[in-house]
């Protein structure tokens, strides 16, 4: 391995480039984002790369040499990507040739990613088969002990049979997870939760999600997104009702926002929900489609955002957060006639990944709920958009440390095939591109886990203003889980396109996590994008 950089270095470093960045973005400020779309999502990708190196760095201090060493090779990745915008991109940025990198920074570049660096981090995680040992403290320790086993041992062993056959995941694993209190992480005692926090959230997804992200990685994030929405605008008799059978698991949840012509335009959301009295109950029937709502199936629950004012020109400020119950279905379809005449039905869509949790096409004919079931009463009606965004934010947090997961279940994958599997008499661990490919797995995944986790501790503190964090940790780790898990298939050459290795089901699973929660694009554009060119 060369010498080691030292965290000193690597922070100067970050420090001396990040002026470039900080130019190019005020650059971008007073004009419209979708005149410079393409521009704005470059700057929305390196911010959130740099913020994520400083998160690695700020780790790496006392987390011992081979941490040092990761974060110092994601920083040399940064400060290369930034050198670019005047060396590619000058008059898209306002830069110019005073911006391009002195010898020193580029001498930084050549050492933090002098290929010896980093086959030295391919090989130290090859031969901890990739495993996942980050420092934590006790109590986040304990945690990540307790959930590692049953994932281990509850989940993991029928994972590739649930994704195989696309079956419904086992009651089992529901009634376990409740038991264990996986459901309520982010609930007040007051509720029935154990109210650990978002840091604590974040280590027992990605557990989940290491072991299969359908069969168990994603059971914990519709009833987080409704919960949140729930302590943020519901009443208190809501909170009363709904938030312990959340926290237990007794009720699941289904989250409906998307429709079959809009995706991520959530203010233009047509679905509607028209006021109405059945057998001496006033409510609201609804009438519409929905689309991507899912576990739609075996939910208890759906949390719908509707339109309750037909003024269209209204958008947002017409949209209202309703909680729908229905009853349990298992399967692909099903449809339900309540006694009044309200039908809702539901068909699950054919995806190549994801599978177990079922997404479905919905469509709702005059299905009523009484007016107890708009979140936060009459008086939250048109604030609907701002509940769902609030739960979301917790949400895109949730599918970062989904994203690690994911990953970390690849890598781990890849570093035992590398070390078992031979290859013109030597093993491929032996092989330096294998090493320089399988440390490039580790860093990134490095950077992500470290923002993650940062964003998580953020969104501790104050969750509305860590909010964005939330979406450049969902941004970067879901890019990271698409990369290394094609980065290990490719690692296992034929083999790595067989079911016969879970890598297969860790790549296609990888596909879906820069959609849900914010695809991509919106992502860059909408959240990080605006709220860098807000300041």
């Amino acid at each position: 391995m060369q010498s080691p950089l030292s965290p000193k270095g690597t922070e100067s470093a970050l420090e001396r480039v990040a002026p470039i960045l900080d130019k190019a973005i005020a650059h971008a400020r007073g004009r419209d984002i979708d005149e410079q779309q393409v521009a704005v999502a470059r700057l929305a990708d390196l911010a959130t790369e740099l913020r994520a190196a400083r998160d690695l760095l700020a780790y790496s201090r006392d987390a011992g040499q081979l941490y040092q060493e990761q974060a110092a090779v994601f920083a040399g990745i940064v400060v290369s990507k930034i050198a670019a915008l005047p060396a590619d991109h000058a008059a898209e940025h306002g830069l110019d040739a005073g911006d391009l990198l002195d010898d020193s920074l580029r001498d930084f570049v050549a050492s933090a990613l002098d290929e010896a660096r980093v086959r030295a981090i391919g090989v130290a995680v090859a031969e901890a088969r990739g495993g996942n040992e980050w420092p934590l403290d006790e109590m986040l320790e304990l945690t990540r002990e307790a959930v590692r086993e049953f994932a281990q041992q509850e989940v993991m062993p029928r994972a590739e049979q649930i994704h195989r056959t696309d079956s419904d995941l086992p009651e089992e694993f529901i009634e376990k997870m409740g038991e264990l209190g996986y459901f309520g992480l982010s609930i007040p005692e007051e509720f029935g939760g154990s109210e650990m926090g978002n840091v604590a959230m974040i280590i027992t997804t990605e557990e989940l999600s290491r072991a299969s992200l359908a069969a168990a990685g994603s059971l914990i994030t519709r009833p987080e997104i409704l919960a949140k929405a729930l302590l943020a605008g519901g009443t208190d008799d809501q909170k009363k009702t709904w938030l312990p059978k959340l926290a237990s698991g007794e009720l699941m949840v289904g989250i409906s926002v998307t429709e079959p012509d809009i995706g991520s335009d959530v203010a233009a959301v047509k679905c509607r929900a028209e006021r109405a009295t059945v057998d001496g109950v006033e409510g609201w029937e609804i009438t519409g489609p929905k689309a991507w709502c899912t576990f739609a199936g075996r939910a208890d629950i759906l949390a719908v955002l509707l339109r309750t004012d037909p003024d269209l020109s209204k958008g947002r400020r017409g949209l209202s957060l309703f909680i729908v119950p229905k009853p349990r279905f298992a399967g692909h379809e099903f449809e339900h006639e309540q006694p009044g005449g309200g039908r809702l039905s539901g068909k699950a869509d054919a995806t190549p990944g994801y599978r177990g949790m079922h997404s479905f096409t919905l469509a709702f004919e005059r299905y009523f709920v009484p007016a107890e079931n708009v979140v936060g009463g009459d008086a939250a009606l048109g604030r609907g958009f701002y509940l769902q965004m609030g739960g979301f934010a917790a949400g895109r947090l949730q599918t970062g440390g989904r994203a690690c997961g994911v990953a970390q279940g690849a890598l781990e994958e890849t570093a035992r095939y590398v070390v078992d599997r031979r290859q013109f008499g030597r093993r491929l661990l032996d092989f330096q591109l294998t090493q320089y490919r399988l440390g490039l797995m580790a860093v990134r995944l490095a950077g992500a886990r470290a923002m993650t986790y940062s964003a998580a501790a953020a969104m501790d503190e104050d969750e509305r203003a860590a909010a964005p964090y939330a979406a450049q940790a969902k941004l970067l780790a879901c890019r990271v889980a698409v990369d290394v898990t094609q980065q290990g298939q490719m690692l296992f050459g034929g083999w790595g396109y067989a079911e016969e290795y879970p890598i297969s089901r860790y790549v296609v699973d990888a596909q879906v996590l820069p959609i849900f929660e914010g695809v991509e694009p919106v992502l860059q554009l909408r959240v990080v994008g605006q709220s860098l060119l807000a300041g």
